[in-house]
């Protein structure tokens, strides 16, 4: 292969990230025709398009270099992402790993406690995705679980929410202590952006799995998740792993602050690689290449 079929090819897979950053574009802005009125109100971001892939695409490529030095120095890397429902957490979170390693950065979403996890130490079913050495764990949704929706949906009563609050500082210092560098996201968006999302799910068939009941009755105690969010935030802002806001109206600003902002929040450096040579195929003249039986390949409609 010439370095001109070289740079081709590598042309090539850059349209194809980009393709795979429009395809989620395209999804967060597909409305039901009987949704119309929707997109009148619907917050238009104040960033251009060009800008948003520019500048997602060069701090996705100082996510692979903070990767690489996580890995290079065995650092151990929590990130809690907290806040409203459809507030955009997946969706930064999706930016955030969609050229990342899974194997050194993963992301922790628990479903709701069994009846032995119930039964537990509150923190103990969190402990073990906590991440080894040269890892970076991502908490959708995290032990916050208990000072929010637990408490706002009667799961946990007050004697709990007084515990959890008490034992939390301490928890999170013990984590510092232990060498994992936390780092705690809130999504803020307003009561109407949250209905607006809310109503895009309701109509949208591809969409609807986002919606749990509990997302559904968030709708109704607005007012309780946001007195849950000030306690939480006055009992658990400790200056070793303080909060952090992201405004959350506008997606694409979001995503670039919030990334933005990690990036800043890490003394991550470009760690040196070897060379990297492509060997040479190894060719065997006597090897016949056996000929598939038809039925073994996916048909080819497209």
């Amino acid at each position: 292969m010439t370095d001109a079929d070289a740079k081709t090819w590598v042309e090539a897979e850059w349209a194809d990230s980009l393709d795979e950053e429009i395809e989620m574009e395209i999804d967060d802005n597909l409305i039901a025709k009987d949704l119309a009125f929707i997109s009148d109100k619907k917050h238009k971001s104040s960033i251009s398009r060009n800008t948003y892939f520019h500048e997602l695409l060069r701090m996705q490529a100082e996510l692979v270099k903070l990767q690489d030095w996580v890995q290079h120095t065995g650092k151990k890397i929590v990130i809690v992402f907290e806040g409203r429902d459809a507030a955009g957490k997946g969706g930064v979170i999706k930016r955030i790993t969609q050229r990342l390693n899974p194997r050194v950065c993963r992301v922790v979403a628990l479903p709701a406690p069994t009846e032995r996890e119930k039964s537990q130490w509150y923190f103990q079913r969190y402990v073990p995705h906590l991440p080894a050495a040269g890892e970076i764990v991502l908490f959708d949704r995290s032990w916050y679980n208990r000072s929010g929706v637990e408490r706002v949906m009667g799961f946990a009563d007050e004697n709990q929410v007084e515990e959890f609050f008490n034992d939390v500082p301490e928890f999170e210092r013990m984590l510092v202590r232990s060498g994992i560098t936390l780092i705690k996201y809130w999504f803020s968006i307003t009561d109407e952006e949250q209905q607006l999302r809310f109503l895009m799910r309701v109509h949208d068939p591809l969409k609807q799995w986002k919606l749990s009941p509990m997302d559904l009755e968030s709708r109704v105690r607005w007012e309780d998740y946001t007195k849950a969010k000030e306690d939480t935030f006055e009992r658990t802002n400790i200056p070793e792993a303080p909060w952090f806001i992201v405004e959350g109206n506008d997606k694409k600003q979001a995503r670039l602050n919030c990334i933005n902002h990690l990036l800043s929040m890490l003394p991550y450096e470009e760690v040196p690689h070897d060379p990297v040579v492509l060997p040479e195929r190894r060719y065997n003249q006597d090897y016949e290449r056996k000929v598939l039986p038809e039925h073994l390949y996916v048909p080819e409609k497209f």
